[in-house]
């Protein structure tokens, strides 16, 4: 069974930085895009960023960019969001999103939900002071 797993979320203060991490079972997430949302409370889910699995392209909200960086581990099969200057807005669940894709554009943009298969359970994070 596929399976999706977030870590690394928590509570922060302003400015802070927590580096989240997405690891697979089942399958390895090394040809597969990943992507990063958050779904912020009262609202829907949001594309925070993307990373496509060939070309590495990645692309990133205009809310984060700057801030955050998105990376792959091959040799760990893991895929990390690094946050750093952490605002309150940034406060929300954190989920990551594969999708096996041949396409070197999946990752253009950040995409929507519904262009990916697997779904982790998400990892919190609070930016609070």
């Amino acid at each position: 069974q596929l399976q999706l797993a977030e870590s690394g979320g928590g509570l922060v203060q302003p400015g802070g930085s927590l580096r989240l991490s997405c690891g697979a079972s089942g399958f390895n997430l090394d040809y597969y895009a990943i992507g990063w949302f958050r779904r912020v409370p009262g609202e829907g889910r949001e594309g925070v960023s993307c990373i496509g699995p060939y070309t590495l392209s990645t692309a990133y909200a205009d809310s984060v960019k700057g801030r955050f960086t998105i990376s792959r581990d091959n040799f760990r099969h893991t895929v990390y969001l690094r946050m750093n200057n952490l605002k309150p807005e940034d406060t929300g669940v954190y989920y990551c999103a594969a999708e096996w894709t041949t396409n070197r554009t999946f990752c253009a943009t950040v995409g929507r939900e519904e262009s990916y298969t697997y779904w982790g359970r998400g990892t919190p994070v609070t930016v609070s002071s």
